[in-house]
Order: structure tokens, then C-alpha cells, then sequence
């Protein structure tokens, strides 16, 4: 077993009012916004041990399937974080909740059959780096399981976001990003696509920079250590 040395503080990400915001609005959007569904669809036939990367307030939780043996969900946001252990406590599978970031993941090398994403990718602080510490984390043939709002199709959406993004957007929202291309990110960090589709969230209902969203299932290779 192989643990990553560089582990980051435990509150090294600490934004309290976004969190209280977060906290009360994404409980919202599980059902006016369809969010619980693209949350069930996400999840579903899931098995075996499982980490999930910025688990937020456990949204996650009440959704995995009781094929999975372990959660082990990951969170640097101290307010979140106590709503995920809330959380955790309520579900029907095993949730261990730890401190943590994406670009240090603590946990050991090829531990797991799968990797959840939700909603986070956004607003880590090196996106290439989560994703390395993803895949060292999955076994060769392992799963990411992958939710993300990022960069919209439309020229002018794309360009109202990328204003967004350099100026009060992360500010506002905990570090949040609306334009990464979180595709050719999985794609530029060695990963396989399986099936995926791109979505609007919510939808029906009004266009914002976070509707853009890709929703499926990619694979760590199989001959990364042949």
C-alpha cells in the first residue's frame, strides 16, 4: 500500500459562506433542477470500493447502490464536510468521510474499482493534477464516474463564461470555474471514454453559465501497468 506524502492541511480549502450557500441551494436543485436523477443515473451499477472526490454535503449518499462495499468520500471544505458525515451516517452503504483534496488524494494506490466526480472538477486548483491522483487511485480497468458542468458549444455562452472566470465568478462561488473543457481534461489525462452524453441542467428552465454539463463513465487503462 502507497500513500501520497504531500497531504494537504485539513481546512486548507475553508469558504464558510459559500458552503452555508451551497449547502442550502444544491438541496434545492436535487429536484426543481432534476440534480437527484443526473445523480441516480450517475451512480447506478456501481460496485466493489469507491472514492469520491469532493463529496460536498453527501448529496452523493442516498444514491449508491448497495453493490458498493466502501465509500470513501473526500472533502477539504470543513462546514461540508460535517454535512457529509451527517450524511454519511444516513446511508444504506459504508461512507468513511476524510479530510482531503483532489490534488493529494489520501488513499492508496489502485484501492479502488471506482472514482465519483461530481460537480467538483470546476473548482479544484490544478484539474490535470486531480485527475493524476485519480487514476493512481483506481485499479487498471477502473472506473471515473463523471458529472461536470463546464465549457458550453454556443461562441457566446463559451465567451460570457470565460469573462465569468476572470473576474468576480470564482470570487462568488467557492472557486468555481464555468469554462473548463472537462472532457479533453479526462481525455489529455490518459482516460477511455465509455458512454457519455452532454446535458442542460436545469432543463427544461433558464440558460445559465453552469447548464452545460457531461454526464457518463470513463476507464483507467487496462495496460497502464502491463
Amino acid at each position: 500500500m502507497h500513500l501520497r506524502n504531500r497531504k494537504a492541511p485539513k481546512d486548507s480549502v475553508h469558504h464558510p459562506l459559500f458552503a452555508r450557500f451551497y449547502a442550502r441551494v444544491s438541496v434545492a436543485a436535487e429536484t426543481k433542477g432534476h440534480i437527484a436523477a443526473h445523480r441516480a443515473e450517475l451512480l447506478s451499477g456501481l460496485s466493489g470500493r469507491v472514492v469520491e472526490v469532493g463529496a460536498g454535503n453527501g448529496l452523493n449518499f442516498a444514491h449508491y447502490p448497495d453493490t458498493v462495499s466502501e465509500v470513501v468520500a473526500v472533502e477539504p471544505e470543513r462546514s461540508l464536510r460535517q454535512l457529509a458525515v451527517r450524511a454519511a451516517m444516513r446511508a444504506k452503504v459504508s461512507v468513511d468521510v476524510r479530510p482531503g483534496t483532489a490534488e493529494a488524494l489520501p488513499v492508496e494506490d489502485e484501492g479502488f474499482d471506482a472514482a465519483v466526480a461530481s460537480l467538483v472538477l470546476c473548482t479544484v486548483r490544478d484539474v490535470p493534477q486531480a485527475l493524476a491522483e485519480i487514476r493512481r487511485v483506481l485499479r487498471p480497468g477502473g472506473e471515473l464516474r463523471f458529472f461536470e458542468h463546464g465549457l458550453a458549444r454556443e461562441r457566446g455562452l463559451a465567451a460570457v463564461q470565460r469573462v465569468l472566470d476572470r473576474t468576480v465568478w470564482p470570487r462568488l462561488f467557492g472557486g468555481c470555474h464555468t469554462a473548463r473543457d472537462t472532457l479533453a481534461a479526462i481525455r489529455d489525462a490518459g482516460f477511455e471514454f465509455g458512454a457519455h452524453r452532454s446535458l442542460r441542467v436545469p432543463d427544461p428552465g433558464p440558460r445559465t453559465p453552469t447548464s452545460p454539463c457531461v454526464l457518463g463513465v470513463a476507464y483507467r487503462p487496462r495496460a497502464d501497468l502491463v
